[in-house]
């Protein structure tokens, strides 16, 4: 069963990578944001759902040729065909652009699913055609040779590291123009809770900074005269 609620999954929508990464530093976790991938086409609804991963190694010739898509028990096809719906299919790709992690048909066949997104610390092919689709897609930048150049797919749905993040399965995933959050599961409900509050004070902010205010006392929030503001603010919405 998802441990995501729909609820929690709708929240999320409404909450930046910036905030949860500033909320997660307070918890004493510093290392969540993914380095050095990007969405491959900006202004795009914010991507959420659970982790669902894979994994690659390095190639070894003379066990990842061509042939090797014969096997229907071939990790990369098995991900691609089993990541649940409303997931995110995460790859361990050793951050290495070198050679592509998947491709345009693979993306489609992602998004037909129902998958929420895919992200990789390597690279894909067809990087304009996914780029067009209806699809959260993020990469390190664009890639053209096969996957089976480079890398070995090993392994499905356990633990990974993508651009030096640890990532589980079942992690919230969260993406937006900035990039891409790791959230650990069990403290899903607190992100979602504080994160909400901090995302309508960040609004009030913005307001007063763009009516002229100086952000000493406001931001963050030191003088208690604003904090009774916001509350008049918060009570006039």
């Amino acid at each position: 069963m998802s441990k995501l609620s729909k609820t929690n999954r709708e929240k999320l929508r409404f909450i930046s990578t910036a905030t949860v990464a500033t909320f997660l530093f307070k918890k004493g976790l510093k290392n969540q944001f993914i380095q050095n991938v990007v969405p491959l086409k900006k202004g795009r609804p914010t991507m959420v759902g659970e982790a669902f991963t894979l994994r690659y190694i390095p190639a070894r010739e003379d066990l990842n040729t061509i042939a090797v898509f014969k096997d229907p028990d071939h990790p990369q096809r098995v991900a691609v065909e089993t990541c649940p719906e409303g997931a995110v299919l995460v790859i361990d790709s050793r951050k290495n652009a070198r050679a592509a992690s998947a491709g345009s048909i693979l993306a489609t066949r992602l998004m037909k699913r129902g998958v929420a997104g895919i992200v990789t610390d390597g690279g894909f092919r067809d990087s304009a055609e996914i780029a067009d689709l209806d699809f959260s897609a993020y990469h390190n930048r664009p890639s053209a040779p096969t996957n089976l150049t480079l890398h070995q797919a090993i392994a499905i749905n356990e633990p990974i590291g993508c651009g030096d993040v640890a990532v589980f399965p079942g992690d919230i995933i969260l993406g937006d123009d900035d990039g891409v959050m790791v959230i650990p599961v069990h403290l899903i409900d607190e992100v979602v809770q504080e994160c909400s509050k901090m995302t309508l004070y960040e609004e009030f902010v913005m307001e007063q900074v763009q009516n002229g205010k100086t952000i000493v006392g406001l931001y963050p929030l030191t003088d208690d005269a604003i904090g009774n503001q916001f509350e008049i603010w918060k009570k006039s919405r």
